[in-house]
């Protein structure tokens, strides 16, 4: 038996042991501004869709998802107002029937507007 593996174990739930504050295995996240109109802004150097989503927080989009060898999730859509947008996820509310979505990037195939999007068009290239 491997005692030393086995002499401080981690449980879900349980405070993870930092050295100076760092939790280990965690990256760093860039927060996001607001303006004076309360709008999100996001980093000038991330052109990711999470922060295109975030642009667009409060708009009315449609979700086109599709969720790998599932025979009732195969291509579904979801529409809804953007509540929300976070790196791996996006949470959607539907006011038409009472509905919250919560939506995972990695099923997003594509999202449609009905309204021209905001976005920044002279993002950075990061180095």
């Amino acid at each position: 038996m491997n005692n030393s593996y086995y002499t401080n174990p981690v449980f879900p739930g349980a405070p993870l042991n930092t050295t100076n504050g760092v939790i280990p295995n965690q990256q760093a996240v860039n927060s996001y501004e607001q303006n004076q109109n309360s709008a999100y802004v996001a980093p000038t150097e991330m052109s990711y869709i999470e922060n295109i989503l975030r642009l667009n927080r409060g708009k009315k989009a449609r979700f086109h998802v599709t969720v790998p060898g599932s025979v009732e999730w195969q291509d579904r859509v979801f529409d809804g107002i953007i509540e929300q947008s976070g790196r791996d996820h996006i949470i959607v509310s539907n006011p038409t029937t009472g509905e919250w979505y919560l939506i995972l990037m990695i099923y997003l195939d594509f999202v449609t507007f009905e309204e021209p999007i905001n976005y920044i068009k002279d993002f950075p290239l990061s180095s």
